[in-house]
């Protein structure tokens, strides 16, 4: 009767779970024939790898199979891949997508879509990895600054899967051997850094037992609580990249005061779980870089150029300790013609979602900015993974007229696998990349436009009759230069008229020439008497000057009479007057002066 009754058991909990897998999707003639599973507790995030061989018992191929993330550790899931080992090659990417069959006690549930369907008796082994944000607790999460950071792990002794589990290993890495307590479900070992559990023998589908690490972790519990990337394209050869950072230590708080003396002085016991600096990869070529924060420039930093990338050093204003938080934003340029390509007016643009900040780096919230150029039309934005994309924006800047247009998308909990490149394939006319050259030439022109009107137009309401008189004097001193000029190629032409009739007494035609150089010489000195007025009344001191000027000129023109009458008594000798060249030349030099001095 005993054994009836064990068989009528074993009989209703394998029809148990073939409903269930009939309702799932999971092949109940499936196994998984051997099952090792690693752990990673070693940093701030938790790594699991299992390598799993599946069996095919039924008669029927299996184009997929199933794998289980525990209830407990699926809200923190940030990135789940699978792969397939190909000997002497690269390992093949899997597609893995959430089945939509949510159990709370048993899971979340992950179809692995197979490249060849899995052959009755035919055997596959897959690599699923997996990994998982905040669920690491500080234990106790407060400790002093001398402490050491303490941190809990609970999870499964076993691998959960909806499959019989034929064989199990699980191993648990730890980042050192400081291991305060661990759970003792036989097997297990402790080994240095290393808590070995299993095997364990034939374990029905989503078997659980609690397994639980109490281990010492100082490695820096560094969170990116915010970040957000702007990305401006440019087709004058430039993208620029400006990050900005918001992040905390998510680990044990510190309790009590700082010691700054403390800290200093004894470096590898005290804040041992502190943050004091780590290390962001920039793009090769990346140029121009900063680093600042709302105070301005952070100059604790270094920058080391390598072959694949630029790594900067990052040593914030104060170290961080568990609960504390600091920002800031690093910005460079890189060449465009790495990152976008065209074909005619195509242009696709590829690019990383988000970029390598720090090692084994957490982003709770992602947010990416692209600006692409004005007069991009036809925008389409591809991403790598599940993103939330935002209505669109548009961004004014320097020469803009209607506005850049902007892709905008968010993401949530990511890490270093994220890494990965999205797309953005748009059009664009090249006549628009003469609209800001004819902008600045146009602002070039306006502007002296501009000041050609101001400076020739007068805008005053009311006459200033001073003003108005400096203006009228200004204008005269010029006509004052010119009519001098004037003067002085009549006088020169007078005096080769007397040179010439000392030489050939022509009387008639020197009285000639002479009559019609008199009547000019005279209007022109008229002239100066009039100017000589118009400037003393708008600068009496240039007034004094022209006078003058007046005076020598009618002196000179007095010389000139002389000079006229010597050489009309001097007869046929034709001789100079021996003193009036002199003094005619001394009168000119003073003239000059003064010309020279308005």
């Amino acid at each position: 009767m005993g054994g009836f009754r064990a068989v009528l058991v074993t009989f209703v909990a394998l029809s148990i779970v073939s409903c269930h897998g009939a309702d799932s999707g999971v092949d109940a003639n499936v196994v998984v024939s051997k099952a090792t599973r690693l752990v990673d507790l070693t940093t701030h995030i938790l790594k699991i790898n299992a390598t799993l061989t599946f069996e095919n018992g039924g008669s029927a191929p299996a184009k997929h199979v199933f794998c289980t993330v525990e209830t407990s550790h699926a809200q923190h899931l940030s990135f789940i891949g699978a792969s397939l080992e190909k000997p002497g090659d690269s390992d093949v990417e899997l597609q893995v997508t959430p089945s939509g069959k949510a159990n709370p006690k048993e899971g979340q549930l992950y179809k692995i879509s197979l490249p060849t369907a899995l052959s009755p008796s035919g055997s596959i082994t897959v690599t699923v990895e997996t990994i998982f944000t905040d669920i690491l607790e500080p234990y106790p999460s407060e400790i002093t600054q001398a402490e050491k950071q303490l941190i809990r792990y609970r999870g499964n002794h076993y691998v959960l899967s909806p499959y019989k589990i034929v064989t199990q290993t699980t191993t648990v890495k730890l980042p050192n051997s400081q291991v305060i307590s661990h759970s003792q479900l036989k097997p297990a070992q402790l080994s240095d850094n290393v808590i070995t559990y299993g095997s364990y023998e034939n374990q029905a589908p989503f078997a659980f037992d609690k397994l639980h690490v109490h281990y010492e972790n100082n490695g820096p519990f560094l969170v990116l609580t915010s970040l957000t990337r702007v990305i401006e394209v440019s087709h004058w050869g430039n993208i620029a990249v400006e990050e900005t950072y918001f992040m905390k230590h998510s680990g044990a708080k510190l309790k009590g005061s700082f010691s700054r003396y403390d800290y200093q002085r004894n470096p590898t016991g005290s804040g041992t779980s502190s943050i004091r600096s780590f290390k962001t990869l920039l793009p090769s070529t990346a140029k121009d870089v900063y680093y600042r924060d709302e105070i301005g420039n952070i100059s604790t930093s270094n920058m080391l150029s390598l072959d694949e990338a630029v790594e900067l050093e990052i040593r914030p204003r104060f170290p961080l300790f568990g609960g504390w938080q600091t920002n800031y934003y690093i910005g460079y340029n890189v060449p465009s013609f790495e990152y976008l390509t065209y074909q005619a007016s195509q242009y696709k643009l590829k690019m990383r979602f988000i970029d390598h900040v720090y090692d084994d780096q957490v982003v709770e919230d992602a947010l990416l900015r692209i600006i692409l150029p004005e007069g991009a039309k036809n925008i389409k934005f591809s991403a790598p993974y599940p993103v939330t994309e935002k209505p669109r924006e548009l961004h004014h800047t320097y020469l803009d007229t209607f506005g850049r247009p902007v892709v905008v998308a968010t993401a949530k909990n990511l890490v270093e696998h994220h890494i990965q490149d999205f797309e953005i394939d748009y059009e664009f006319s090249g006549i628009y990349m003469l609209q800001e050259p004819l902008l600045v030439v146009s602002g070039f022109f306006l502007v002296f436009l501009s000041v050609i009107i101001v400076t020739r137009i007068d805008f005053s309401i009311v006459k200033d009759a001073a003003h108005e008189a400096r203006l009228k004097a200004s204008g005269s001193k010029e006509l004052v230069d010119s009519l001098c000029g004037q003067l002085h190629d009549c006088y020169h032409q007078y005096n080769n008229a007397i040179q010439t009739f000392r030489e050939n007494k022509d009387t008639k035609a020197f009285q000639s020439t002479r009559k019609s150089m008199d009547a000019t010489i005279k209007d022109m000195l008229a002239e100066l008497g009039r100017l000589k007025n118009d400037v003393a009344s708008g600068d009496p001191e240039a007034g004094e000057k022209v006078a003058k000027l007046d005076h020598l000129e009618r002196s000179y023109v007095e010389h000139l009479k002389n000079s006229v009458r010597f050489a009309e008594t001097s007869g046929k000798s034709g001789k100079e007057h021996p003193h009036l060249p002199e003094k005619m030349e001394e009168i000119l030099s003073e003239i000059d002066g003064i010309l020279n001095s308005l």
